[in-house]
């Protein structure tokens, strides 16, 4: 198949196609007359490399799966290159799940430190003389 048809076929541009050829993530045979041409087999590359980056890998984190799928393994993650990459990317992952946690409860701390404020602020407005809760923006709360 010709470049546009694979980009179809792969759901991208074959300007994307071209890039990936010029990062030598995708091999570029060429016919008699000079076009690309491409295969069943480039078309599951361009799968793999696709199914990777909407995980989250970048484009050179996909390189070893390709290598692994040109090297005529049926399945791109089975070589060990790839399950090195699988491991980093699951301890990169791991580590930005504790940063989101810690952030997590720095935010529901300062919710219930502000929902405390709040009500006292509320409890001496209903005191006699008490003073009149004032929104942060400037506004009466009531």
């Amino acid at each position: 198949m010709r470049i546009g048809e694979l980009a179809a076929r792969a759901g991208t541009t074959t300007r994307t196609l071209r890039y990936y050829e010029a990062r030598g993530l995708l091999p570029a045979k060429r016919n008699g007359n000079g076009y690309r041409v491409y295969d069943e087999d480039d078309l599951k590359l361009l799968r793999q490399i696709r199914t990777l980056q909407d995980f989250g890998f970048d484009l050179e984190e996909t390189r070893p799966f390709v290598e692994c799928l040109r090297a005529g393994h049926p399945e791109g993650d089975t070589c060990p290159a790839s399950l090195a990459v699988y491991r980093r990317k699951l301890d990169e992952l791991d580590a930005l799940i504790g940063e989101l946690q810690a952030v997590r409860a720095q935010v529901g701390a300062q919710l219930v430190r502000a929902e405390r404020a709040r009500d006292e602020l509320a409890v001496g407005a209903l005191a006699p003389g008490g003073p009149e809760p004032q929104c942060e923006l400037g506004g009466n709360l009531r």
